[in-house]
């Protein structure tokens, strides 16, 4: 198969969610949401190269560190399917880890979604978007996102995607992740499936400074009843004159926005990872 002369070199984009609402229980133990996905800067690295071996592949991984076998990686599961599938020859596959992993970012998700771009762009197979978020949304729910990682009104178990038109371009974000790690289970252990009391796609349009009372992470009571924390972290964000603040997915990241850089976050939040960025 020919390959494509294009970089093969590659960002996969976090994502943060603003408000996240459970809506209904399904018969198959999984549950319908309601959220908004929101691409932003922070990026793994991922490149691919052929090579000419015995092994089906080669993977290397820098900062931080991923645990468990290789071959559970998303991006090595998404690689064996499409070899699979289109006789794709070996690779050594290159991970530099940025996004905390278990943060409620998707960086795991992400690096899928990039690793199934990159293989369909490097040996021509052809796959439409619309091809690829259907193969992602076996790998992960949130990881046909990460396709066109442009904000999109999510439903279904995150897997159904609406694109939505707005922009926080201008505005400072900051991630605050404790060492914390916060289970599915737990997150889900004190949430009652309800309809949502507001329709996001709107509530996003309206200015930030009239999100904190209206746009809700429904995950927070549970998951700020067992670390508090975390609560610490969203009121302390806060006190330093955020805008707005929400725990991203079922946590343990919180995120907020700012109209201003902030000084001295190392500082304050001296155990955690700490990261502050200006949308554009």
């Amino acid at each position: 198969m020919p390959l494509n002369n294009e970089s093969h070199t590659r960002y996969a984009m976090a994502k943060i969610n603003i408000g996240l609402y459970v809506t209904a229980k399904k018969d198959d133990g999984y549950h319908n949401l309601e959220t908004i996905f929101y691409p932003i800067p922070l990026c793994d690295t991922l490149q691919v190269d052929p090579i000419d071996d015995s092994r089906e592949y080669v993977l290397e991984t820098a900062g931080y560190k991923i645990e468990g076998k290789s071959e559970d990686n998303l991006i090595v599961k998404v690689y064996k399917s499409l070899r699979e599938e289109f006789g794709l020859p070996s690779v050594n596959i290159y991970l530099d880890k940025h996004i905390p992993m278990g943060a409620g970012l998707g960086g795991g998700s992400s690096d899928a979604a990039e690793m199934m771009k990159l293989l369909n762009e490097m040996f021509n197979i052809g796959l439409s978007d619309a091809e690829m978020e259907e193969r992602l949304s076996n790998f992960g729910a949130d990881c046909p996102f990460f396709v066109k990682k442009t904000p999109a009104f999510a439903t279904g178990i995150g897997d159904m995607l609406t694109p939505i038109d707005f922009s926080l371009k201008g505005w400072v974000l900051v991630l605050i992740k404790p060492k914390t790690f916060v289970s599915t289970r737990e997150a889900y252990s004190g949430i009652k499936p309800d309809k949502s009391d507001i329709d996001l796609r709107e509530a996003v349009q309206l200015p930030v400074d009239s999100w904190k009372d209206m746009i809700r992470n429904v995950f927070e009571t549970s998951v700020f009843a067992l670390h508090p924390e975390i609560a610490a972290i969203k009121s302390t964000l806060y006190d330093m004159g955020a805008t707005y603040a929400s725990m991203s997915g079922s946590g343990s990241t919180v995120y907020a926005l700012f109209r201003h850089k902030q000084e001295g976050l190392k500082r304050v939040f001296n155990d955690c990872f700490v990261y502050q960025s200006q949308l554009r």
